[in-house]
């Protein structure tokens, strides 16, 4: 049984504790306790949550722990209790995974334990952290991040991907999937995973915008003309073409091929096909055109993005099996 740590402190984020329920669901599908959960603060007892209600904490003591996981706050006004940083910066002493979720990696960081390792963390804050902590490479558009034994997460419901990574590392793949279905999500998103989506980014103000991006995004296949697409908005081109770019600040073909750029990366990490084949299922043509849509979006190609979701595959599977013959 793994002893399960979540860090807390006053207005921290109550979704973060959404990460709890990973494991505990995980408990439940095994049908035994694979967690043993514990809350944890700096005095222990109650500790008030960013909406105002309480939760009840253990206070900080030598208890070892096999992985703890530092809570994020919207709401760092003040500055980090010095033995809040104390207790994390041993962590790593008695513990074989210290985590964080959204904001929480400003508290890995002032604790030094992010310095020379990637990070993520929420993307409105990717920035301030990158500029207050030079020392930690920063990767703003990530789900998580698994460095050596200090993991990150993104922001919100990136804890939940977070964790059911964790999940599958202790105990594979069959059980973290179950996990996932029960608590009636997506089998975790991938780590290299973006944190945006181009349609929430576009955010189009009519259904008819809207109606003709939805068309967009299940036929990437196509053409996908002005002609397509206005008539998927019941609109003229000419009509369509000027309330598309009033409502997105951008040209239809613009925004396809961000559409496009965000399928084909989510096939990519997947790694179930060949580099030419996504190209096509995603209306790039071949893989050259998507090589340069990718450089332009994301100033990465197609294969460093192969590349790192191999990479991060392979460290997974090497930490499942070093787990397996510590055990």
């Amino acid at each position: 049984m793994q002893r399960i740590g979540f860090i807390v402190f006053p207005d921290f984020e109550v979704l973060s504790l959404d990460t709890a329920t990973v494991f505990e669901v995980a408990n439940m599908v095994a049908q035994e306790q694979l967690y043993d959960l514990h809350v944890l603060s700096e005095a222990g007892g109650a500790v008030r949550t960013s909406i105002g209600m309480a939760v009840d904490s253990e206070a900080f003591d030598e208890t070892a722990f096999d992985t703890v996981i530092v809570a994020g706050t919207l709401l760092f006004q003040k500055p980090l209790s010095p033995t809040l940083i104390a207790y994390v910066r041993k962590a790593p002493e008695r513990c074989r995974r210290v985590a964080s979720i959204c904001t929480g990696a400003r508290v890995l960081a002032e604790a030094g334990l992010l310095d020379g390792r990637r990070a993520t963390t929420h993307w409105l804050y990717g920035s301030d952290l990158a500029a207050h902590f030079p020392r930690v490479k920063v990767e703003q558009d990530r789900m998580f991040i698994s460095d050596g034994a200090i993991w990150t997460s993104a922001g919100m419901t990136g804890c939940i991907d977070l964790a059911l990574a964790m999940v599958e590392n202790d105990h594979g793949r069959n059980v973290a999937r179950s996990v996932a279905q029960h608590l009636v999500v997506f089998h975790r998103r991938a780590g290299s995973q973006s944190q945006y989506s181009a349609l929430l980014e576009l955010e189009p103000k009519s259904d008819r915008i809207q109606s003709a991006l939805v068309y967009a995004k299940n036929n990437l296949d196509s053409p996908l003309s002005v002609d397509q697409l206005a008539d998927a908005a019941h609109l003229s081109p000419r009509q369509f073409s000027r309330a598309f770019r009033a409502e997105t600040g951008q040209s239809p073909a613009k925004a396809v091929e961000r559409l496009r750029v965000e399928a084909a990366r989510l096939m990519i990490e997947q790694g179930r096909h060949s580099i030419d084949l996504i190209a096509r299922e995603t209306g790039f043509g071949d893989r050259h055109r998507m090589r340069r849509a990718f450089m332009r979006a994301t100033g990465i190609p197609p294969q460093a993005v192969r590349r790192s979701a191999r990479e991060e595959a392979l460290t997974g599977i090497s930490e499942q099996q070093s787990e397996i013959q510590a055990n």
